[in-house]
């Protein structure tokens, strides 16, 4: 079952951390010093050592040479990695969000993944392929979940989004599941987990329209872009185009509702969905 492989998937990694301890200790680094060597903070060792940041596969591999693990973390890193609860063009992009310490999204039609609760996440999942097994189902919505975890972190990343008021307006999974995944976004915002904004209608045509865009910024690394639309998403690295798709979401940041209005916006859609819900 779906649970039991997420339980087993975090174990594994759990494991993987009190190895990465066992054998920094061993080798007499702290971390700090083990962090300097394989180009990472400190910080980062001891969430990897916790089981809540996963390393890129080049931090493995850094690992196994300065510890001298015969390629040890690499094994454990690729077995792991292989997560078939996302698509292989996303994977690399769930692991890089867990790292970033700034992501920034547009989302034109629908609630990006961190912010989406379980009955939104199932009926989205649903939508894409209605003859799916249910445990396909409960892997596609536990592996969302587990995502949002890195808002609940005390290391979280700043969060921007920027929802098309379309998002509002669409009642996937019904007006209680819609209402739902409304007051939870407002609660994440007034929580100060997310700063949410809505591009209004009245705007037309706006910047990166044709699918969602992400940003991502890192600590140790330059930052990236990654954009999705129904059936494909590309991970970008050129620093040009990122630069682009900066440049886009400044234009989209521009046309977009400020932080309050926009909340006031998301809170009387959602007591709309909860007034229809309660009539039918």
């Amino acid at each position: 079952m779906a649970k039991g492989v997420h339980g087993s998937r975090q174990a594994a990694w759990e494991f993987f951390g009190a190895e990465l301890k066992r054998r920094r200790e061993e080798a007499a680094f702290t971390q700090v010093e083990l962090g300097a060597r394989v180009f990472v903070s400190g910080g980062y060792i001891g969430q990897f050592e916790q089981a809540i940041r996963k390393p890129q596969l080049d931090v493995a591999q850094r690992i196994d040479a300065v510890l001298q693990t015969a390629g040890f973390f690499e094994r454990m890193w690729r077995k792991l990695i292989d997560d078939k609860r996302y698509a292989d063009y996303f994977a690399a992009v769930a692991d890089l969000e867990a790292l970033a310490t700034k992501i920034c999204e547009f989302a034109p039609t629908v609630i990006p993944g961190l912010l989406q609760t379980a009955a939104y996440a199932k009926a989205v999942t649903l939508a894409a392929d209605p003859f799916v097994s249910d445990d396909y189902v409960e892997d596609m919505v536990s592996a969302r979940l587990d995502r949002q975890r890195i808002l609940a972190d005390a290391t979280r990343p700043v969060y921007w989004v920027i929802l098309h008021q379309n998002v509002l307006s669409v009642p996937v999974g019904g007006p209680a599941a819609m209402a739902e995944q409304l007051e939870h976004i407002t609660v994440l915002a007034r929580a100060r987990k997310v700063l949410v904004m809505v591009v209004p209608r009245v705007e037309g045509a706006c910047a990166s329209m044709a699918g969602d865009l992400r940003l991502m910024e890192f600590d140790d690394a330059p930052p990236t872009a990654y954009t999705e639309t129904s059936f494909w998403g590309e991970l970008l690295d050129d620093p040009a185009v990122v630069k682009r798709a900066q440049r886009a979401y400044d234009l989209l940041r521009g046309t977009a509702l400020s932080p309050g209005v926009s909340l006031a916006r998301i809170e009387s859609a959602a007591e709309d969905f909860r007034r229809c819900a309660s009539t039918t």
